[in-house]
């Protein structure tokens, strides 16, 4: 009887020793969590891991994005999970090798690394913040090295690193024979090529009306842009000659078109500097008075004669004051009696 009761007791120290042993050998190491977290009653494998388990508040790694999707063995190679690594680059390889350190969400999210948004934020803060097309452009059009490996550490700013090509084929003007500047900022928005921006006000030309809708080219001629005198006539010597309402040639105006001519149109003439003593036709009793430089200058031919008796009759019977300038020794000036 004795015996019975002696190897139920060795059976049973056996079972609680086992148990023990069980217990210790845990394969995931000194793990607090219950088992049912993550496997069920039917078996270990395949693991079923509970909504309630919290992988941020155990592991001090919260599982967002792809890594929530991601089986435990990609990042857990052994089971044993004392001691996984939480740095990116531990299982991630790293493309930069090393340039921009080690912690991909500096650039990267858990998403994607494909997911621009931290990454943009992230080159903002640089000397070179992106805007307009550079937005849309991959990391490796900019930051591709010759030997086919990205660098983004200490990569020139400069436009022409990247617009070389752009800057050599552009012949509309000739960038190289105008020896233009390799700043493609000086002159071109980031949007597109064809929005050019070159500040003409500093040639000490500005351009206004119809000279900002002309092409370079018109004024400076095809290929390399010379340097060019700012006189009117000179690009408007045609238009001078063939103008015959009035004839300018004829009247001998002067050649500098802004006298009477704005930027905008060749119509609406205003002679602002109409002789400013005795006839000014924008004040005094003039103004208003005129439809036509011919309502008051009846000689096409002669400008700088006109003939107020045209429009005003002879107040003193012809013969008496023979001048046809009432003006003429200071009696009437701006259509005013005499004193």
């Amino acid at each position: 009887m004795w015996q019975k009761a002696l190897i139920c007791c060795l059976l049973l120290g056996a079972s609680v020793a086992g148990a023990q042993q069980s217990a210790i050998q845990n394969p995931h190491g000194p793990l607090a969590q219950p088992c049912s977290d993550c496997h069920g009653p039917e078996g270990w494998t395949p693991a079923r891991i509970s909504s309630g388990f919290d992988h941020g508040r155990v592991a001090q790694f919260s599982l967002l994005g792809a890594h929530a999707a991601a089986a435990c063995r990609t990042c857990h190679v052994t089971l044993d999970f004392r001691g996984t690594p939480r740095e990116c680059v531990a299982c991630h390889t790293d493309p930069h090798r090393g340039e921009v350190g080690t912690d991909c969400a500096r650039c990267h999210t858990a998403r994607s690394f494909l997911d621009r948004t931290t990454m943009t934020r992230a080159h903002q803060v640089t000397r070179f913040p992106l805007v307009g097309t550079h937005l849309t452009l991959d990391c490796e059009a900019c930051h591709a090295a010759p030997q086919g490996r990205p660098v983004f550490v200490a990569v020139s700013s400069a436009c022409v690193t990247c617009h070389l090509k752009d800057f050599q084929g552009a012949k509309d003007p000739d960038h190289v024979a105008g020896a233009y500047s390799t700043d493609c900022a000086q002159c071109h928005a980031p949007i597109s090529w064809l929005r050019t921006t070159f500040a003409h006000a500093a040639t000490g030309f500005p351009l206004t009306g119809m000279h900002v809708r002309i092409h370079c080219s018109q004024c400076h001629g095809p290929g390399a842009p010379q340097a060019l005198p700012t006189a009117c006539v000179s690009c408007h010597q045609a238009s001078y000659d063939q103008a015959a309402d009035p004839n300018h040639v004829t009247a001998a105006f002067p050649t500098e078109c802004a006298l009477c001519h704005s930027t905008s149109s060749w119509h609406g003439a205003s002679m602002t500097n109409h002789d400013p003593q005795f006839f000014p036709i924008y004040s005094g009793r003039h103004r208003g008075k005129w439809s036509s430089c011919a309502s008051c200058h009846v000689d096409p031919g002669n400008y700088r004669a006109y003939d107020c008796r045209s429009c005003h009759g002879d107040a003193h019977d012809g013969g008496r004051f023979p001048r046809l300038t009432c003006a003429d020794a200071g009696c009437h000036q701006n259509g005013q009696s005499p004193d």
